[in-house]
């Protein structure tokens, strides 16, 4: 067992609790059975969700049993907390599906065994599907007084703008039945979350003190905030990170890390890597004192990558991003990942033929030129790449032979700006 609350706190990672003291106590007695709940209101998990995931994680290596919860009741409703309008509600085919999704994403990361800690995976569907409208309400609904709901900040905002259903208002109701059942089923004392559920977390330990007379414990991380002001887990147009690779390439993920800001990645670290104190000490040094080798952001994007992709997803992506910066052999990429990392930089298609446009006319065309005259002055000053190769000629056009997987081309402008071609079926 180890002091898992001293970890978090030097991490940055422990934004409330309901008594720290008591919970410290109760952990260095033994093994604790603790949950987190991940609502499946898409295809996939996103890195946002990827803190509370690491946060079981860490408990769970230093001794305490996880509990993975996913929302197959919740899912079919949406937790209001931090939206500004009401969910669109799913079908119950769909949630079912993400279900099974999401479960096998948060498994991944958690240790399944006999021992103490070995760590269980539910569906809230599991006890709120057989249970009656009257029992519920009864059961449950008579232990939340009115104007305590109407006082919680999410309730309050929303009803001074767009409003909120009876449905999205009975949200807090269930997951605090979440916590009250996972106490009587499995011992579990504690709940962990973002800080934007402080709200439902408390609202747990308060029906299992009223129901059962119990003593459970709520703890939360801090929402994560980037340096420049944008959302975390957003790329520049607003799209989310997804963990599936289907949805968010490796090649992309993994590029997430690797640019990190600076003044993001020493919070990064703590949040997301699991080196211990002195290694993400010595890697935020190494970053100060030689910002342009990116220590820090290559540790944790390889870090990060292998953990959530595995270690040879990430030899691949490794390999691309040097290939791609003229450092490794563009030919040895396989396809997929190629394209995965293309897609990230300006890229042109153009239309098969017997021939290929010039080099000029692809520069200007996959935008890292301006112009053809940009473009012909970079060639003339040495600064243009072509699969690697230095392009000596204005005229110079690539054949037919030098396509990758007979459909690429890798375009460079000096070391840093690297651009794609795709010819594409006519």
């Amino acid at each position: 067992m180890t002091d898992i609350l001293d970890d978090l706190a030097w991490r940055g990672l422990i934004a409330q609790s309901t008594d720290l003291d008591e919970l410290r106590a109760l952990l260095a007695a033994g093994p604790v059975t603790l949950y987190c709940g991940f609502d499946p209101t898409a295809p996939s998990l996103h890195l946002g969700n990827l803190i509370q995931i690491l946060t079981l994680r860490r408990f769970q290596r230093a001794g305490h049993r996880p509990i993975g919860l996913v929302g197959g009741a919740t899912g079919l409703i949406g937790d209001p907390s931090g939206k500004s309008a009401e969910r669109v509600l799913n079908s119950e085919e769909t949630v079912a599906g993400w279900v099974e999704r999401v479960r096998g994403q948060v498994s991944k990361f958690l240790e399944f065994n006999d021992g103490p800690s070995g760590a269980t995976m539910v569906s809230n569907l599991d006890w709120t599907g057989p249970m009656s409208a009257i029992e519920f309400l009864r059961d449950i609904g008579k232990h939340f007084p009115v104007n305590r709901m109407l006082a919680r900040e999410t309730v309050k905002a929303r009803l001074d703008s767009t409003g909120m259903s009876y449905t999205e208002f009975s949200y807090v109701l269930l997951q605090s039945m979440d916590f009250l059942e996972l106490y009587r089923r499995h011992g579990c004392l504690l709940q962990t979350g973002g800080s934007d559920q402080w709200g439902n977390l408390t609202a747990g330990v308060d029906l299992i003190r009223r129901v059962e007379g119990g003593s459970a414990h709520a703890l939360t991380t801090p929402l994560l905030t980037k340096a420049d002001g944008t959302k975390f887990g957003k790329t520049a147009g607003g799209e989310t990170y997804w963990l599936d690779p289907e949805l968010t390439s490796p090649y992309a993920f993994y590029q997430f890390w690797i640019n990190a800001d600076d003044r993001d990645v020493e919070q990064f670290l703590k949040f997301f890597s699991f080196r211990p104190r002195e290694e993400i000490e010595d890697l935020v040094k190494q970053g100060a004192d030689r910002p342009a080798a990116r220590a820090p952001q290559r540790a944790l994007a390889e870090e990060m990558t292998t953990l959530v992709h595995g270690a040879d997803e990430t030899a691949r992506v490794v390999a691309a991003s040097r290939a791609l910066f003229g450092q490794g052999s563009l030919e040895e990429l396989d396809e997929r990942t190629l394209n995965a990392a293309l897609a990230e930089v300006p890229r042109a298609e153009v239309p098969s033929g017997a021939d290929l446009p010039t080099v000029v006319d692809l520069l200007a065309a996959s935008g890292l030129c301006k112009s053809k005259s940009e473009a012909r002055r970079a060639i003339a000053q040495g600064g243009a790449y072509l699969n690697n190769a230095k392009v000596e000629s204005e005229d110079a056009a690539p054949a037919v032979g030098d396509l990758l997987h007979g459909r690429f081309l890798v375009l460079r402008r000096g070391k840093r700006n690297v651009g794609g071609v795709e010819v594409t079926a006519s």
